[in-house]
């Protein structure tokens, strides 16, 4: 498992070691979660990590545009631990589309 505290941070993490679940807050700096997850959309190399987004921005507005950046999953803080873990095994039981998603 490794850290990163914000988008310059990540998108270097996973160029580095690319992760299987990459769980992604929205509100950072350098680079929100939106913009990291449509930049490993993008990317051929990396548009196959299960994307998980936790954020306290709960709207349905910010639901559908992180759903919508490629997020495979949105958790809404607060949560429970054990909903976040049954949530990276359900992403990691899905079968991946031809699309990467």
């Amino acid at each position: 498992m490794r850290t990163a505290t914000d988008g310059r941070e990540t998108l270097a993490a996973v160029a580095e070691q690319p992760p299987d679940v990459l769980l992604l807050d929205l509100m950072m700096p350098h680079g929100n979660g939106y913009e990291v997850c449509q930049a490993l959309r993008a990317s051929p190399t990396y548009d196959r990590i299960r994307i998980v987004m936790l954020t306290a921005r709960g709207g349905e507005t910010d639901r559908s545009k992180g759903i919508a950046a490629g997020a495979d999953a949105y958790v809404t803080k607060p949560f429970a631990i054990s909903d976040v873990v049954d949530c990276v095994t359900a992403v990691l039981a899905r079968p991946r589309d031809p699309a990467g998603h």
